[in-house]
C-alpha cells in the first residue's frame, strides 16, 4: 500500500496537526528523515496495514519500504500524534508484531468455560520478505475446560525464516472455568491525558522533534 510524505520544513507539530498532517520519521541505521503525511491518508493505511505490514512511502519522489514502528496517540481523543516509520532493506531482518486470529468457538466455552486471550499478537525477527501478510490464523476450537495454547504453538503459522522473540512458554489463550471478573481499577484523569504509543518505540533511534 501507498503513502506520500514530505520533508517537514521548520514550525511547530501543533502547526501541521492544525493543517491536518502528522508529523513523522522515516529512519534505520542509513537514514534518518523528518516528514509529515495527512493525517486521513495515514488513518486509512494504518487502519489496514496496521504495524505488521511493508508500506511503500513516498518522499518528494523516493520511495521507501516502510512498517509502522511507533503511533504516538492523543488517548483521550484517539486520533494519532506522531509516527515513526522504519525503512527496511532487503538483507536486514526487522522486528515486528504479528496479530493472532483466533479461529473457531472452543468446545469448553460451550461447555460453560470463559475464554482467556492472553496474548493478541507474536514478536517476530524476519527479513522483510518473508513477513506474513495477514494475521495469524490460530484455530482455537478443539480447546476444552483446562486447555491452552502457547506461543510455541504457533511456530507452523510462521515462515521457516522467522525467528519467534517471545518466551516459547508464554500461554496465548486458555479456556478457564467460569469465575468472576474483578472491576478495572479507575484509571485517573492525569493518566488518561498522558499519550499512548502503539507498537515499539526505540529512543536511542527515533523520536519526535
Amino acid at each position: 500500500m501507498k503513502l506520500e510524505a514530505t520533508v517537514r520544513e521548520a514550525g511547530s507539530a501543533a502547526a501541521l496537526r492544525m493543517r491536518g498532517r502528522l508529523p513523522a520519521i522515516v529512519y534505520n541505521k542509513a537514514l534518518n528523515l523528518v516528514v509529515s503525511i495527512d493525517e486521513r491518508s495515514f488513518d486509512k493505511v494504518f487502519r489496514s496495514q496496521g504495524t505488521s505490514n511493508l508500506i511503500d512511502l513516498e518522499v518528494d519522489g523516493d520511495v521507501h519500504q516502510v512498517i509502522v514502528k511507533a503511533v504516538q496517540m492523543n488517548k483521550r481523543q484517539r486520533v494519532a500524534q506522531h509516527v515513526d516509520f522504519f525503512a527496511v532493506t532487503a538483507d536486514e531482518a526487522v522486528t515486528l508484531y504479528v496479530p493472532i486470529d483466533f479461529v473457531g468457538t472452543p468446545v469448553g466455552t460451550k461447555e460453560g468455560g470463559q475464554l482467556d486471550v492472553q496474548r493478541r499478537e507474536l514478536h517476530i525477527s524476519v527479513l522483510p520478505r518473508f513477513i506474513p501478510e495477514e494475521a495469524l490464523a490460530l484455530d482455537i476450537s478443539g480447546l476444552t475446560i483446562g486447555d491452552s495454547l502457547h506461543v510455541n504453538d504457533l511456530r507452523r503459522l510462521l515462515p521457516p525464516e522467522a525467528e519467534i522473540l517471545d518466551d516459547p512458554e508464554l500461554a496465548v489463550v486458555a479456556v478457564v472455568p467460569p469465575r468472576l471478573v474483578a472491576e478495572d481499577e479507575e484509571v485517573s484523569e492525569e493518566q488518561e491525558l498522558e499519550p499512548e504509543v502503539i507498537g515499539e518505540q526505540e529512543d536511542d533511534e527515533a523520536g519526535e522533534d
